[in-house]
């Protein structure tokens, strides 16, 4: 992106918009960079992340300590030790009895614990999917995005770009094509709302004419398609079948007439 300059008597300026410079994305796109906050929010992201990292480290070397022991068991344990005799503990024999009664009794205790509380845990976690199913396809279907710059049906355009998206500590969040989260352009440093990352990904992908209302779109950026005189969009064949499946049905479904 560049910084938006303006030329006054022969001087070049900078264009400021509510006291912050105003910088030009690659797609055209004019946004105010608040410089302190995106300096404060890395700042705070970055000791966010160290402090959770020092906490995990700390965390992880206290359980390992204990790894592998079940407390309550290690309790009978060291009481069954200290009621034994001193000459029964020089027995090897007796001592094996002991470790193989208490791992058995343990592995009894385990078993008992999964099936009282794995149906619950399957219906905890299919409740959670079906919740995050609903907010995710709520948020498809009340974008205002969606509703006033896409043509292709919601469900063809939820297929396509609905797996972008996940839930994370219970915020709905986006990623690109490769993985990286989909940041916001308008406040640098944090993920983009859902309406914002939608615009995001729809303007980043290939067939995003067919997909965006009224674009107009003609020549070679314009993936093949046009809109002639009688205001009817048309779209070459070869353009046609370069479009995923999910794409052809939109195309279709627009209206859009297939020329050679």
């Amino acid at each position: 992106m560049k910084l938006k300059t303006t030329e006054i008597n022969g001087a070049v300026y900078a264009e400021v918009r509510d006291g912050k410079p105003v910088y030009v994305h690659d797609d055209g796109k004019e946004v105010p960079f608040d410089a302190p906050g995106t300096i404060k929010t890395i700042n705070d992201r970055g000791a966010e992340a160290r402090d959770r990292r020092i906490e995990k480290e700390q965390a992880e070397a206290r359980l390992k300590l204990f790894e592998g022991l079940d407390p309550e068991k290690a309790r009978q344990a060291l009481e069954i030790v200290s009621n034994l005799d001193a000459k029964k503990l020089i027995d090897a024999g007796e001592v094996d009895k002991v470790r193989s009664a208490a791992k058995t009794e343990f592995d009894r205790q385990v078993e008992a614990l999964k099936r009282e509380y794995e149906p619950h845990l399957k219906e905890r976690d299919s409740l959670r999917h079906q919740l995050e199913h609903e907010r995710l396809t709520s948020a498809f279907g009340q974008s205002k995005f969606i509703k006033e710059r896409t043509q292709s049906p919601l469900s063809l355009i939820r297929a396509e770009f609905g797996r972008h998206f996940f839930f994370e500590e219970g915020r709905l969040r986006a990623k690109h094509q490769d993985g990286n989260p989909v940041f916001s352009r308008a406040n640098p440093g944090n993920p983009a709302e859902f309406d914002e990352a939608i615009e995001i990904l729809i303007d980043s992908h290939p067939d995003r004419d067919s997909i965006l209302r009224g674009t107009g779109a003609s020549g070679g950026g314009a993936t093949g398609s046009r809109t002639g005189a009688d205001g009817k969009r048309r779209i070459s064949q070869s353009a046609f079948d370069a479009m995923s499946p999910a794409d052809q049905m939109a195309t279709a479904l627009s209206g859009a007439e297939i020329v050679d």
